[in-house]
């Protein structure tokens, strides 16, 4: 297998791949700015420079000299060499900064030519601390600067487009965001103006930056020369907690950073998967943030005689059981949701199992024309396949509506849905159906009907596992604490978060930013004891590994298979094991 040397240490490698790829993916740090995995290598920032050699070989034979120890004689170039655009060969050896005094003052005097006319606005810069520039200025650049003359200055806050704003000031020439508009989403809205130590990227005469993937040119930037709109100057990255989630706003469920501060959820960026969205987001999902923090119904809520009013989740849980037990599961319409994970799902089709009846089905969600081929999607519900998989289908809305008005029903159990915006019934409809609301994350049209409202949390507060629309089961783990947290869904919290264990003794503790909601997977077991149905599960981790034993379509998503970029499910087809 071929072989190359990098600081004086062999590694094998197949095929032919770039020298920078190949050291990064084997922990060897190599400094460098304009390069991206998913993009082309235009080798202009010079950062990666290292010194190659290949061995000698014997022009008449092509046998490879040795010297009088038996070593191969190495040949180095004449030129440092730009590692993001170098394949590896056979025999190649590397120097990198570690192991040459020559490359570590090439990559030193480079750092200085990008830090001349460079801004010293670290301190009120948005990138400041988790800056590529920054970092690799401390680890790799000179101690000082040498320049004494009046550094060029450019366009400051030049809004691009209703969400990024540009600080030209700040551009080292990179280029990766005019190749992301280029290569990636092919809108080509950006190009590089002006000439030398002038240029910065611009949108062409006339255009605004106003595609609906803008916001990724905020990450691929390596300084502070691109931000949003929206969170600019809103936090500090230390200041924030970081939590691998899902968007839940479609069904290609794109994995995301959920971005806390105080429990508030301040921004959604990518999270890189390979295998479902690259790594990429609309702006679309990432401006959705907001729907986490406001807007939200908190504690139960019961109708009496005397209207509706808040009460303890001990009587809500009993008044919703007293409501299920008296109608019974056959006059009881349980809807599912896509909007909720695979657990909650499946512990409602036990509970009615367990009352003598079954699962209607889940409310459709679809926006003709919404999607892209790409990340955007015509389905707006992250579980729908889920659903499916557990042999929970959409719903007739008309036949069901028809079914409704003509008294099928005498109770109505939502889980995580809103069936009056969804078009199932009118609120009118329900002054002679008891409705069990079970999902509240925000205010809606069905809320005022329901004789039972229990809060149910959101993705960013609770765990548990969807499946996207191509058969891949990824799970979720809270980014922010509920009130009254239990020990169970505290385990799935970071332990080391500042905002996750509050008092009301920090500072930074503000209770009224957590919310008085429980999962699903909390609230259905709860219900059910009180009914005299025994759902008694320690966890979703549970559920979720009863479900993967009993549906050979999960036989592969277990909770620990999934961990945090999920698993390809087998063929769609629901196959109930005995």
């Amino acid at each position: 297998m071929p072989r190359v040397t990098i600081d004086n240490t062999a590694f094998e490698f197949e095929g032919r791949p770039l020298l920078l790829q190949f050291c990064l993916d084997h922990g060897i740090e190599l400094a460098h700015f304009c390069y991206h995995p998913a993009m082309s290598v235009p080798a202009n920032c010079r950062q990666c420079l290292v010194d190659v050699g290949m061995p000698l070989r014997d022009r008449a034979t092509g046998e490879i000299q040795t010297d009088s120890d038996g070593e191969p004689l190495i040949r180095f170039f004449p030129k440092l060499q730009t590692s993001c655009s170098l394949a590896l060969s056979d025999g190649m050896v590397v120097h990198t900064p570690r192991s040459s005094k020559k490359v570590a003052r090439a990559q030193r005097d480079t750092m200085e030519f990008l830090l001349i006319n460079h801004p010293l606005d670290c301190p009120i810069c948005d990138q400041a601390g988790h800056c590529p520039l920054q970092i690799q200025a401390y680890k790799y650049g000179p101690e000082g600067s040498r320049f004494e003359f009046h550094k060029t200055h450019k366009p400051k806050k030049v809004k691009l487009g209703p969400r990024v704003i540009l600080d030209a000031e700040r551009c080292i020439n990179c280029t990766r965001c005019v190749r992301f508009t280029d290569e990636i989403s092919k809108s080509h809205q950006l190009t590089i103006i002006e000439r030398g130590v002038k240029n910065y990227p611009m949108t062409p005469p006339g255009a605004t930056f106003d595609e609906p993937y803008s916001m990724n040119v905020i990450d691929v930037c390596p300084v502070g020369a691109l931000t949003s709109v929206d969170f600019r100057f809103r936090a500090r990255i230390w200041e924030m907690s970081k939590t691998p989630s899902i968007i839940t706003t479609g069904a290609k469920g794109s994995n995301c950073w959920l971005w806390v501060r105080d429990n508030l959820v301040l921004r959604v960026t990518p999270r890189p998967n390979p295998d479902v969205n690259k790594f990429w987001l609309p702006d679309v999902d990432r401006l959705d943030y907001d729907r986490f923090n406001s807007d939200r119904p908190s504690g139960p809520l019961v109708r009496g005689l005397n209207g509706t009013a808040l009460a303890s989740w001990d009587d809500a849980f009993g008044h919703a059981a007293r409501i299920l037990t008296d109608a019974g599961g056959m006059r009881t319409l349980f809807l599912a949701s896509a909007m909720a994970t695979v657990e909650d799902n499946y512990l409602l089709k036990r509970l009615a199992e367990s009352l003598g009846g079954t699962v209607a089905g889940f409310l459709p969600h679809v926006e003709v024309g919404r999607g892209d081929g790409w990340l955007l999607t015509d389905d707006l519900t992250p579980n729908a396949e889920g659903c499916r998989r557990l042999g929970i289908d959409e719903v007739d809305v008309a036949l069901l509506r028809a079914q409704l008005r003509g008294g099928s029903f005498d109770v109505v159990y939502v889980l995580e849905d809103d069936p009056v915006r969804a078009g199932l019934f009118a609120a009118d409809d329900l002054r002679t159906i008891a409705v069990v609301l079970h999902h509240t994350h925000t205010t809606n049209r069905t809320l005022n009907s329901a004789n039972v409202a229990l809060p149910a949390a959101t993705v960013a507060e609770t765990a548990g596992t969807f499946v996207n629309q191509d058969a891949r089961a990824q799970r979720v783990v809270p980014a922010k604490a509920v009130r009254g947290v239990s020990r169970t869904l505290r385990m799935y919290m970071g332990l080391s978060r500042a905002d996750t264990h509050g008092t009301p003794f920090d500072r930074w503790h503000n209770e009224a930013h957590q919310i008085n909601c429980r999962p699903s997977w909390d609230i259905l077991p709860a219900v059910a004891r009180k009914a005299g149905v025994d759902l008694t599960y320690p966890g979703p981790k549970q559920v979720m590994d009863e479900i993967a034993a009993t549906f050979d379509t999960f036989a592969d998503a277990t909770w620990d298979a999934m961990q945090l970029s999920g698993v390809q499910l087998a063929e769609a087809g629901v196959t109930q094991s005995t």
